[in-house]
């Protein structure tokens, strides 16, 4: 990941898209993702929703690049479902986003072609209904200091445009949102006012 890039395109809200084809229908979820272990709890609960389904396919993109990225057929023919509908994450550009596509058997076979259609435009319709964002990648830092240097931690705060969250118990605790561009400059200095010490870092 190259660190000047940190925007990205993704969906602006969960959304659902539908398509029907000789009795079948094919149900496509998209959400907004981050993590695996969210990807499987997502999937699970579509299962869950939806026994009576013949298959439940699927195919996400993570991280800025989109590099983290997987689908999958459930079943189905290979190449004929997951594979469609990581071809549209491609095509709409997002990353940090799920689809899992429902599909209900209608008693008509589709053949390869038909599949690799319906899975394809039930991803297209849920994509377009959630919206295309463009998202600024974010790094949070959690510090400590001193209250004698209240002033010159709030100043720097300021000063650099930061979006913070402050807790003052007996030793005073900030955590602040970076863009990821700039976050080992202002880590840096951060680190150079007195008594300032990290506490964690989150991705």
């Amino acid at each position: 990941m190259s660190e000047t890039q940190d925007t990205y395109f993704t969906i602006a809200q969960p959304s659902e898209g539908l398509y029907k084809e000789k009795g079948s229908k094919f149900i496509a979820y998209a959400d907004k993702v981050y993590s695996e272990d969210e990807i499987k709890n997502i999937l699970e609960k579509i299962r869950k929703d939806h026994p009576q389904s013949r298959h439940v396919c699927y195919a996400y993109r993570l991280g800025i690049s989109g590099n983290n990225y997987r689908h999958n057929d459930d079943g189905e023919p290979s190449g004929t479902a997951g594979k469609p509908i990581y071809g549209q994450l491609l095509s709409f550009n997002v990353t940090n986003v799920l689809v899992a596509v429902v599909r209900y058997f209608g008693g008509t076979k589709l053949g390869v072609g038909g599949l690799i259609t319906a899975y394809k435009e039930a991803a297209k319709d849920a994509l377009e209904n959630g919206g295309i964002v463009e998202e600024t990648a974010k790094k949070t830092l959690i510090f400590s200091f001193d209250y004698g240097k209240m002033s010159d931690v709030m100043n720097f705060l300021k000063r650099n445009h930061l979006d913070f969250e402050q807790e003052f118990n007996e030793i005073p605790q900030i955590k602040v949102h970076i863009r990821l561009k700039d976050y080992k400059n202002i880590k840096n200095s951060l680190t150079k006012i007195e008594s300032v010490k990290i506490k964690t870092e989150q991705p």
